[in-house]
C-alpha cells in the first residue's frame, strides 16, 4: 500500500502538471524520493520483516508526506490524506495510544505546513481539513485500539482456558491465571481471595510484578478466621472500579457494574466506604476487583495498577475471565477428588490382595520353619541356617505388613489447589537415603527455587529413585549425578552415570519411559560427558 500511494502521488503530480500547476523541482525530488524509499521498503521486507515493519516506519512516513505537503503547497491540495495511511498503521498494529501520537503528529505538522504557506481566504478551508484529520482519525485509532484489544482478551482466553494436566491439580490452573492476568493488565500485584465451601478455610494467593511462573514469588496464605471475616466483609458482589491521583492528593469515587441495569453507579454509603478501606489495605493507587462466579467458592480476584491505569472495559472483561477460568478450576479439583477415591479403592483392593497372596504364604513359611528349629537338637549344624532364615522370615513379614498398611492408607495429600511447593529438600533427603543404601557416589544439583503441585512432585520423586536404583544396581563402580531444572514449560531431570570404557548398546530404561509418557513427557538416553551416560526425561508442567 505504501508504493501504491508513492505512485499514485506521482501520477498526481504529472496530471497536476499537464493542467498547468507546476510544482517546484523540490517537490519533485520530494515525491521521486518517497517512491524510492516505498520500493526499497517493498522489496527489502522479505529479508528484514521486523526492522522494516516496526514503529519507525510510520514515523517515517509522516515525515514524508510533511516533506511532500511543505514542498507543493499542501494547502491547495489533497496530500493531506495521505496521514491516514501512517494513522491505519499505526492504530491497527500498535494499538491507540500510539495511533493517537501519530494522528496528533499528523494534525500538527499538516497545519504548520499549511500555515508557513498560508493565503488569503485559506483560513476556512485549512480549518475544515485540520477538523476532518483529527475527526476521522480518533475514529481510525478508536477502532485500531479496540481491534488490538480483542486480540489480546481472545489470547488470554485461550491460554488460561486451556485445560491443564489434572494430574497437576487446580494449583498449576490457577497459578497460570494469576501470571497470565497480571501481564495482560500490566499490573503491580493480583490477588486472589478464595473461600473452600467443603472446609470454610479462605486462603489468600497474592503475586508481585516481576515474579516467575513456578518461583518463589506466588504467596499462598491460609487467613485465619479474623483475617476471613475483614475480607469477606470487603469482598464485592459486583465489578468495581477505583482509580486514585496521588499528586494531588485525591481519589476518584469508586464505581461499580449494576448487571441488572447494564450499567456503572457510582458507589456511595456502605458500599464507598467498603471500597475505600480496600484500597487502602492493599495501598493501591487503581485497582478493578470482580466476584468468582456464583456456582463457585466465594471470593474475589484483585487487579492492583498505577494511577488511573484501569478503565470500565478492564474490570468487565476480569469478571468475565474469572466466570471462564474458575468453573474449570472446580471441574478440575472435581477431577481430582474422583481420582483420589478411585485410588484409594484400587489402594485398599490392593493392600487385600497383598496380604492374601504374599503375607499369609509368609506366615506359613514362618511357621514351618519354627517347626523345623523345633525339631533341630542343639548340636544339629543345620540348626544356625535354620534361625537365620527364620530371622529373615520375620523381617520380610513385617515388611511386608508395614507394606500393606501404607498402600490401604497413604499419608494425607495436600488439597488440590494447595500452593505448589519446593521439592529440592525431598530430592535431596532422598538421593541421600539412596546414596548410602548403594554405597554410590551421587551428586544432587537441583534448582531450590523448582515449585510443583503434590502429584507431579511425586512423579519427579519417582523418576529419580529409579533412575539411582539403576545407577546402583547395573554400575561397576556405582557413581553419578542428578540434575533437576525447570526450562520453560518443562521440567528437565538428567541423571548422569560413568559408562567406564565398555561399548554402550542401545537401551531404553521401561519404568522412566512409562512414568514419563504418563505425564505427556519423554525420556531419552543421550551421551553425556566423555564416558558418561545420561538419561533425560522431560515432563511438561
Amino acid at each position: 500500500m505504501r508504493l501504491v500511494l508513492a505512485v499514485a502521488a506521482m501520477m498526481a503530480a504529472c496530471v497536476d502538471a499537464g493542467f498547468g500547476r507546476q510544482l517546484s523541482q523540490a517537490a519533485w525530488i520530494a515525491f521521486a524520493g518517497y517512491l524510492l524509499y516505498s520500493t526499497t521498503v517493498f522489496t527489502l521486507v522479505r529479508w528484514a520483516p521486523a526492522a522494516l515493519q516496526g514503529r519507525l516506519a510510520h514515523w517515517l512516513d509522516v515525515a514524508w508526506f510533511t516533506m511532500i505537503i511543505a514542498l507543493a503547497d499542501g494547502a491547495q491540495n489533497l496530500y493531506f490524506l495521505f496521514y491516514f495511511f501512517a494513522i491505519l498503521c499505526a492504530a491497527f498494529r500498535w494499538g491507540y495510544e500510539e495511533g493517537a501520537r501519530v494522528t496528533v503528529a499528523s494534525v500538527a505538522s499538516f497545519a504548520a505546513c499549511s500555515l508557513l504557506a498560508s493565503r488569503h481566504g485559506d483560513a476556512a478551508q485549512l480549518l475544515m481539513r485540520i477538523t476532518f484529520l483529527l475527526a476521522l482519525g480518533h475514529m481510525i485509532v478508536y477502532w485500531g485500539g479496540s481491534k488490538l484489544a480483542f486480540q489480546r482478551r481472545l489470547a488470554l482466553l485461550r491460554e488460561v482456558c486451556r485445560l491443564s494436566n489434572p494430574r497437576f491439580g487446580a494449583a498449576a490452573t490457577l497459578d497460570r491465571l494469576l501470571h497470565r492476568t497480571l501481564d495482560f493488565y500490566r499490573a503491580q500485584h493480583v490477588l486472589l481471595l478464595m473461600r473452600d465451601t467443603a472446609s470454610g478455610s479462605w486462603t489468600l494467593r497474592s503475586l508481585a510484578a516481576g515474579a516467575k511462573e513456578g518461583a518463589h514469588g506466588m504467596r499462598v496464605e491460609q487467613l485465619d478466621e479474623a483475617a476471613a471475616i475483614r475480607w469477606s466483609a470487603l469482598c464485592p458482589a459486583q465489578a468495581m472500579l477505583v482509580n486514585r491521583l496521588a499528586w494531588l492528593g485525591w481519589r476518584r469515587p469508586g464505581i461499580r457494574y449494576d448487571a441488572a441495569q447494564g450499567r456503572w453507579k457510582r458507589c456511595d454509603g456502605d458500599a464507598a466506604r467498603r471500597c475505600t478501606a480496600l484500597a487502602d489495605m492493599l495501598e493501591a493507587s487503581s485497582l478493578i476487583s470482580a466476584p468468582l462466579p456464583a456456582q463457585c467458592e466465594r471470593g474475589f480476584i484483585i487487579v492492583c495498577g498505577p494511577e488511573s491505569h484501569f478503565r470500565k472495559s478492564d474490570a468487565l472483561f476480569l469478571e468475565h475471565l474469572a466466570g471462564q477460568v474458575m468453573p474449570m478450576v472446580q471441574n478440575i479439583d472435581a477431577l481430582d477428588r474422583l481420582v483420589s477415591e478411585a485410588a484409594s479403592n484400587e489402594r485398599l483392593k490392593l493392600a487385600l490382595d497383598l496380604h492374601d497372596t504374599a503375607i499369609q504364604p509368609y506366615i506359613g513359611l514362618k511357621l514351618g520353619l519354627g517347626a523345623l528349629c523345633s525339631k533341630a537338637s542343639p548340636d544339629n549344624p543345620l540348626r544356625g541356617d535354620l534361625e537365620g532364615l527364620a530371622q529373615m522370615c520375620d523381617q520380610v513379614l513385617a515388611d511386608l505388613r508395614h507394606y500393606a498398611r501404607s498402600v490401604k492408607q497413604p499419608a494425607a495429600e495436600p488439597a488440590a489447589a494447595a500452593v505448589p511447593r519446593s521439592i529440592a529438600p525431598q530430592l535431596r533427603a532422598q538421593v541421600e537415603h539412596l546414596r548410602r543404601q548403594w554405597g554410590a557416589a551421587i551428586d544432587i544439583d537441583v534448582d531450590e527455587g523448582l515449585r510443583v503441585g503434590h502429584r507431579l512432585g511425586a512423579a519427579v520423586l519417582q523418576v529419580v529413585r529409579e533412575g539411582v536404583n539403576n545407577i546402583g544396581k547395573h554400575v561397576r563402580t556405582p557413581a553419578g549425578r542428578v540434575r533437576v531444572r525447570r526450562v520453560g514449560e518443562r521440567i528437565q531431570i538428567h541423571i548422569e552415570n560413568p559408562s567406564g570404557d565398555v561399548p554402550q548398546l542401545a537401551f531404553q530404561p521401561a519404568s522412566i519411559t512409562e512414568r514419563a509418557r504418563a505425564l505427556g513427557g519423554s525420556a531419552a538416553v543421550q551421551l553425556g560427558e566423555p564416558g558418561k551416560t545420561a538419561v533425560l526425561v522431560q515432563i511438561p508442567v
